[in-house]
């Protein structure tokens, strides 16, 4: 088969003709698209919120248990809200209260620092922002 046969004066024209789509799939084109999209984008926020989830550092494990504190699932859920609150107000190193408890917050490592009960210090350093949650 020859291709040019003397038709064509550039390969623009040639690759308009040979290379044209079916119109009809192009105009569901962009519903799959959007779906197909829509599941990456769901995915991504799926990852990142498990990505988000609050740690607690190692001093912070041995201070709960030291200062017998146990949080219920309110009471995380709380500490989780107030993370979140911080990290959009541009806060980088947080104090959150919950209850009588408190809690420094690296907020860009999303990482419990250290933890304290209502009969601990009631001194805090080195935080750039406090939210009561």
């Amino acid at each position: 088969m020859n291709i040019n046969n003397g038709n064509f004066t550039s390969i623009e024209q040639m690759a308009g003709t040979y290379l044209q789509s079916n119109p009809a799939k192009r105009a569901t084109a962009p519903k799959e698209a959007e779906a197909s999209f829509g599941e990456v984008l769901k995915s991504i926020s799926v990852k990142q919120e498990e990505a988000q989830e609050l740690k607690f550092s190692r001093h912070a494990n041995e201070r709960l248990l030291s200062r017998q504190i146990r949080l219920s699932e309110e009471q995380m859920s709380r500490l989780n809200s107030g993370t979140d609150r911080a990290r959009q107000k541009g806060i980088q190193e947080s104090l959150i209260i919950v209850d009588n408890l408190a809690f420094i917050v690296n907020i860009k490592n999303n990482t419990v620092v250290t933890a304290m009960g209502e009969n601990d210090s009631k001194v805090f350093t080195n935080i750039d922002g406090a939210v009561f949650s």
